[in-house]
C-alpha cells in the first residue's frame, strides 16, 4: 500500500514511517499540510496519516481540502492528535476522519487503525 504520512515533527514522521515500512508499505512523508496537499495531487495514496496541529496548513484544513477533490476524497484518513479525543468530537471536520488516534502513538492501536482503514484483499498482509 502507498501511504502519505503528514507531521511537522521529524521524530513522528520517522516513527510512523518505520512502523509502516516494516510491514511492506511504501511511505511518502510531508512536513505540513500544504506539502501534503501538493503530493496528494501528484500521486495516488491508499491512506493518509495526518497530524492535527502543524504550521503552514494544519491537519483540519488539509482534511477539508482533500475531501473537496475528487481524486483524493475517497482515500481514508487516520487523524493523529495530542488533543483529547473527546474534544475533537465537537469540531465540524470530525465526520471527515475515518479514524483518530492519540499521540504519543501506541503501536497496537496504530496498527489496529491502519488495518481497519486499508483495503482488504491486498497482497500486503495485515499488520
Amino acid at each position: 500500500m502507498h501511504i502519505l504520512v503528514v507531521d511537522d515533527k521529524p521524530s513522528i514522521l520517522q516513527l510512523v514511517t518505520s512502523l509502516l515500512e516494516i510491514h511492506g508499505h511504501t511511505v511518502e512523508s510531508a512536513a505540513n499540510g500544504l506539502d501534503a496537499f501538493e503530493k496528494a495531487q501528484k500521486s495516488s495514496f491508499d491512506l493518509y496519516v495526518i497530524d492535527h496541529l502543524m504550521p503552514v496548513m494544519n491537519g483540519l484544513k488539509l482534511v477539508k481540502n482533500l475531501k473537496k477533490k475528487e481524486i483524493t476524497a475517497e482515500v481514508p484518513i487516520l487523524f493523529m492528535t495530542t488533543q483529547s479525543l473527546s474534544s475533537l468530537e465537537y469540531i465540524e471536520e470530525f465526520s471527515l476522519f475515518d479514524a483518530v488516534i492519540a499521540k504519543p502513538i501506541e503501536q497496537d492501536l496504530f496498527y489496529s487503525a491502519v488495518n481497519q482503514l486499508l483495503p482488504q484483499n491486498t497482497l500486503v498482509q495485515s499488520l
